[in-house]
């Protein structure tokens, strides 16, 4: 028996084609959805981390025991600013930190658990 050898690239231009129009109707039905969030037709629940898994991402810079490194110390940062200083560092950022580092919504409270720190 002789196979014809472009058969299987039909095959796989039909399959592909296929997919292409499911995907799309697939889209269509989410598109729906993101435009009701979008207006606040549905609730969308917002993750506020704590303040010690915040912290996981700047490590590196404060090191793992707030002794600083590449960035200052944060042991007695409480001592140097004030709560309202230290929201405007973490959301804004300082010097060579920079901004968008912990959301508004978690900015107060990461601020009160760093003014803490000794």
């Amino acid at each position: 028996m002789n196979r014809n050898p472009v058969m299987g690239y039909i095959l796989i231009f039909v399959f592909g084609i296929g997919l292409m129009f499911l995907l799309s109707f697939k889209g269509l039905g989410d598109m729906d959805e993101l435009a009701k969030e979008q207006e606040g037709g549905t609730e969308t629940e917002q993750v506020v981390r704590a303040p010690e898994d915040i912290y996981k991402s700047c490590v590196s810079c404060h090191g793992d025991a707030y002794q600083g490194g590449m960035g200052p110390a944060l042991k007695g940062v409480g001592d140097r600013l004030s709560k309202d200083e230290i929201i405007e560092v973490v959301t804004k950022g300082r010097g060579a930190m920079p901004g968008g580092m912990v959301k508004p919504e978690e900015s107060e409270a990461m601020a009160e658990w760093l003014a803490n720190i000794k």
